[in-house]
């Protein structure tokens, strides 16, 4: 069973996609820049490397033995996990990081050290929200059992708390992917015909999620039970709260990009077909946010730069907020909508005030269909 196509529509306005193309290939050409990864870009995935392995290694190697200086290092895991994940592997893994396809390749595959499994992350995310971001039935960041992300979805009494309970499950996410969500995505990719896409056969598949998950729990949580000198339960508590800081971070990140109130969720045809352009699907579900913090756009690896991701998800994320200029001017001029808060915060309670009216069954939401 494959995944059935999304028809979007070519004719929708087709001269916006061209000129938006033409500005932003001519920017990087008039000042001789690369579309991939810069100086800059360098030394921070050094720094992000260093802020997860360094305290992994000193917790491993039995340096550290204060038990506030053990739990320093699990936070700062945490922070380094949410680093990575979101400006080293995120860029590698589109294939933005570097021309060569062999580098995006080890640097991507650095999310089997954060509990994750390379192939998975680019079917769900490259091959699934990209193509098709907030259609239902399709975007699988939206499909969540426990929570309601469209007023698509049907509505259950049980979602009436989930602006509530949301941190929670959002908080063990990567643990999640580390225990349970990559066997099954292995399952789902190969009866979808997903797996091919990647190379990779459903036996080939699975042994490496295997193989890596072991290895991965071995060195990040076998070990530091063995060699610390505090109770194993105490290492457990910790190495959860290591996922649960990266897990709540990567989720406050990505979820006030794509599900919130401003934001449209879309709901294909029986034949498949869309309203929009892809571009333009994208402009519609898609939003930014705090685009005037420095510091937090350097961390969060430029997705507070989210449309120009989706736009752009080939050119390497430090090169965002340049064209970010290009992309919103743009879209004004074809009278199209560029969705962005000024404030993190404000992008964070627009996601929990459409958690709670999808709660509550309101479905009075700007939905979009063929």
């Amino acid at each position: 069973m494959s995944v059935p196509s999304v028809k979007f529509n070519r004719k929708d306005q087709p001269e916006f996609v061209r000129e938006l193309r033409k500005r932003v290939n001519t920017y990087f050409q008039e000042n001789n820049i690369s579309k991939h990864a810069n100086l800059k870009m360098k030394v921070k995935t050094v720094f992000m490397l260093f802020l997860y392995f360094t305290p992994l290694i000193l917790l491993i190697s039995g340096v550290v033995t204060n038990m506030w200086m053990i739990a320093l290092m699990w936070v700062l895991m945490g922070l380094g996990m949410s680093g990575i994940g979101l400006s080293v592997m995120h860029d590698a893994n589109h294939g933005a990081y570097s021309q060569n396809k062999r580098v995006n390749q080890i640097i991507g595959f650095v999310i089997n050290f954060l509990g994750g499994y390379h192939v998975n992350w680019r079917i769900q995310h490259n091959v699934l929200h990209h193509s098709y971001t907030n259609v239902d039935g399709h975007d699988e960041d939206l499909e969540n059992a426990v929570m309601r992300l469209s007023p698509h979805q049907e509505h259950k009494n049980i979602f009436k708390l989930q602006f509530l309970y949301a941190p929670l499950f959002y908080g063990i996410m990567t643990l999640f992917w580390t225990f349970g969500k990559d066997f099954i995505g292995v399952v789902r990719y190969n009866k979808k015909q997903l797996l091919e896409g990647q190379g990779r056969t459903f036996a080939t598949a699975m042994t490496e999620v295997v193989f890596h998950k072991l290895w991965y729990l071995a060195l990040t949580l076998f070990l530091p039970m063995i060699v610390l000198p505090i109770a194993w339960w105490q290492t457990v508590l910790f190495f959860l709260l290591m996922h649960f800081i990266c897990g709540l971070f990567l989720a406050l990140i990505f979820q006030p990009a794509h599900v919130i109130e401003e934001t449209a969720f879309i709901s294909a045809s029986d034949d498949g077909s869309v309203e929009n352009s892809w571009a333009i699907h994208q402009l519609r579900t898609t939003a930014n946010f705090a685009n005037g913090s420095t510091f937090f756009s350097w961390f969060v690896g430029g997705l507070n730069y989210q449309i120009e991701h989706h736009l752009f998800p080939n050119i390497c994320h430090v090169h965002y907020r340049k064209i970010s200029k290009i992309v919103k001017e743009t879209a004004q001029e074809f009278n199209l909508p560029y969705h962005q808060h000024k404030t993190f915060f404000a992008a964070v309670k627009s996601h929990f005030v459409l958690l709670y009216r999808l709660g509550m069954g309101n479905l009075d939401h700007k939905i979009l269909s063929a």
